[in-house]
């Protein structure tokens, strides 16, 4: 029986690893392949050697512009997924920031590698074609229409792997920004839905004095000697003989006005000019207005209409922002005292991430130069840092891509989950309280299989995995990040009660009560004893040695986890999990088979799986030996001689001494609740025959006897 089902194993694996040996794909590009996925008219430039990106040219008459940048993600945002290997995305992003294309070379998701296959995800990745990263992209779920506007874009998200495509999208959004930032002059661009957004309802008639004094306009005067000052010690000192003539006379007034928030906009400009710069702005834009006044230009004499200013900078939070003249009259309303002075419109770009709710620091440059032929020039800069009244500013209404919002918005089901968990640790912790009636006890041990089967497990796709195990082994190889683990709440609440369930415990709260394809198996085992199916046991001998099985597996996973991410995506399909719960049994067939076999075997010979071949149980029961406690309770006649909790455990996890080998007790209260039942238990029985002033059987009689009832 045992050479057979060893047969029938080792053919089933051979069938997964050929499936799985064909979906194997690398994901490095060249410009030989680049110019094979972008034929002509495009033209493939050079890559770049301060940062990994192909120019994208369109061969023209006089010139060859850059119209776009190809890269790939895994060079810029290397953010693991759950396998701990990142997602490889060949992005095509236009000189606008809008993406033109985007692939995935490689992916190692175990959700995506068989069962839900690459074709939704292949789906999900085309609809970023045509957005920008001005938009605020969302994921919705996958039955939700898209809701696209000029500023907020939703995107079909992808049932059963919602954790795998915002680790995607984050992805996507994280390299793209910074080839944005380095290459198409969005500053220090942010992620849009983690701005505040001005108010655009708030409006009532005001004057530059009224601005003013809401605080809708700023000033700044910088005098004479300030300037002097600054250069002091330096060779520009004493270059200005009018500002050391007249230190206390202004050198220059600057004033700022957020020229495309409402209140101010259109009070300073005409309804015509507000119009039209409301046409010039894309969404996400922000529209300034400096005005200068003084003696010293701050645009200066060489200032391009349309360019950025030499003089002027803008920075927030300490990273630079652009900052380009609008190029276009609009007229501002100024007061008379301001008639005369020099005004520009500049505009921020969405993609820059300026967020109003922030303070902003205007920067204005001055230069002095000593010498002739060959000047030493020197540069001071001054700042001028202001902030919008929060009154006009509303924060953003979510971030739909970060780990925070996926736990914001699953926090019914954390909190249901916390409550069971606590449920748990109260029967565990005075397990006699639930096994002095073993009727009970199994009605609502049975109800907790349930819960965790189908609500941690099918619904809320909690099912931990060795996979876990080796992400967080191939992360810390290659030294990444461990956040994307938060993407998905429910394993992080799972693995933090395993990590302190096995100091009290070991591994069997989990192993247990909280694994959902332990709880399929020990349901659809009690299932085939209504049916008449008889359960087996494995010879002692036999038990001992397939129960060292698992630790070979897991070893074997581990050691191929730092090798080789293509094995090792082959080798973790040994679970059943991914089959029966996250994918509900919709398969390729050799997955399904195995899967069936498993619970088949587990009809049989109970719970084989989880005793002699899983992977995970063998991590947990390494992890249990930091238990400190033998909480289940033993007398003097256990296994000396009374054998009847052995011979009742399914788990063969008591010996012949009547010791407990917690490493593979599971936790299910059989042998407390023959412990603490008068009927159940032989040394008990026999206490109640002397009080009764029966006649007392010989304990080994009483142990054949029970064992026949």
């Amino acid at each position: 029986m045992l050479g057979w089902l060893a047969r029938l194993c080792r053919s089933l694996l051979l069938s997964l690893l050929a499936v799985l040996a064909l979906q194997a794909r690398a994901g490095v590009m060249t410009r030989e392949a680049l110019a094979q996925a972008f034929p002509s008219p495009l033209i493939i430039g050079e890559k770049s050697a301060d940062l990994p990106v192909w120019p994208i040219l369109k061969q023209e008459a006089t010139a060859t512009p850059v119209v776009a940048y190809a890269f790939e993600s895994i060079d810029l945002a290397p953010i693991p997924g759950f396998s701990g290997t990142p997602f490889n995305l060949l992005v095509l992003l236009d000189d606008k920031g809008r993406f033109l294309d985007v692939r995935v070379l490689s992916q190692h998701e175990p959700v995506f590698l068989d069962g839900l296959g690459e074709k939704p995800m292949l789906a999900f990745v085309q609809q970023y074609k045509g957005l920008a990263l001005t938009q605020n992209i969302r994921i919705h779920g996958q039955q939700n229409q898209g809701d696209r506007s000029d500023n907020n874009v939703s995107i079909d998200g992808v049932a059963k792997a919602t954790a795998s495509v915002r680790i995607l999208n984050q992805t996507l959004l994280s390299a793209s920004l910074k080839v944005a930032r380095a290459r198409l002059g969005f500053g220090e661009g942010r992620d849009p839905d983690q701005v505040a957004h001005l108010r655009r309802d708030l409006f009532r008639p005001m004057d530059w004095a009224a601005l003013d004094q809401a605080g809708l306009v700023a000033h700044r005067r910088f005098l004479n000697r300030d300037i002097e000052q600054a250069f002091a010690g330096s060779v520009g000192e004493g270059l200005d003989s009018e500002a050391a003539a007249h230190p206390q006379e202004r050198f220059v007034d600057l004033h700022f006005a957020w020229l495309s928030l409402p209140a101010v906009g259109r009070n300073l400009l005409a309804p015509a000019a507000w119009e039209a710069l409301n046409r010039l702005l894309e969404p996400g834009d922000h529209a300034l207005l400096l005005v200068g006044e003084g003696r010293y230009s701050m645009l200066g004499d060489d200032f391009v209409r349309g360019a950025v200013p030499e003089r002027l900078s803008l920075q927030q939070q300490k990273l630079p922002l652009e900052m380009r003249d609008l190029d276009f009259d609009l007229r501002p309303l100024l007061p008379p005292e301001l008639q005369g002075a020099e005004w520009r419109v500049f505009r921020v770009i969405g993609a820059a991430g300026l967020d109003p709710s922030q303070p902003l620091d205007i920067q204005l440059q001055v230069t002095r130069s000593k010498g002739a032929i060959y000047p030493e020039k020197v540069r001071r800069v001054f700042d001028f840092e202001l902030s919008l009244p929060s009154a006009y500013v509303e924060a953003a209404a979510g971030d739909s891509k970060s780990w925070r919002s996926i736990w914001t918005a699953r926090a019914w089901e954390l909190v249901l989950l916390v409550t069971a968990l606590g449920l748990l640790v109260w029967m565990l912790r005075r397990p006699e309280r639930l096994s002095r009636q073993p009727e009970r006890m199994r009605r609502v041990r049975n109800a907790y299989l349930l819960f965790t089967l189908v609500f941690i497990g099918w619904w809320a796709q909690g099912q931990l995995s060795v996979v876990n195990l080796t992400a967080l082994w191939q992360a810390v190889l290659a030294r990444r990040s461990l956040d994307f683990f938060l993407y998905d709440p429910m394993t992080v609440l799972l693995w933090a009660f395993v990590l302190l369930s096995v100091v009290f415990w070991g591994r069997g709260p989990f192993c247990g009560w909280l694994c959902p394809f332990g709880a399929l198996q020990e349901l659809t085992g009690q299932l085939a004893r209504r049916l008449g199916v008889k359960p087996r046991k494995v010879p002692e001998r036999w038990d001992a040695r397939l129960k060292r099985l698992k630790y070979g597996v897991l070893l074997a996973i581990l050691v191929c986890a730092g090798l080789s991410v293509g094995w090792t995506d082959r080798l973790v399909e040994v679970e059943p999990f991914k089959t029966s719960i996250t994918l509900n049994f919709v398969r390729a067939w050799p997955y399904v088979l195995w899967a069936l076999v498993l619970l088949g075997l587990n009809a049989v010979f109970y719970k084989s799986y989880c005793r002699y071949l899983c992977p995970l149980g063998a991590g947990m029961a390494v992890l249990g030996r930091l238990r400190r406690f033998d909480w289940i309770a033993r007398r003097s006649e256990c296994g000396q001689p009374c054998q009847r909790c052995r011979s009742d455990c399914a788990y063969q996890a008591i010996d012949r001494q009547g010791r407990v080998d917690y490493d593979e007790c599971f936790q299910c209260l059989d042998c407390v609740a023959i412990y603490e039942s008068d009927t159940l238990c032989v040394p008990r029985i026999q206490q109640g025959r002397r009080a009764g002033g029966h006649p007392v059987i010989p304990l080994q009689a009483l142990v054949v006897e029970e064992n026949r009832t």
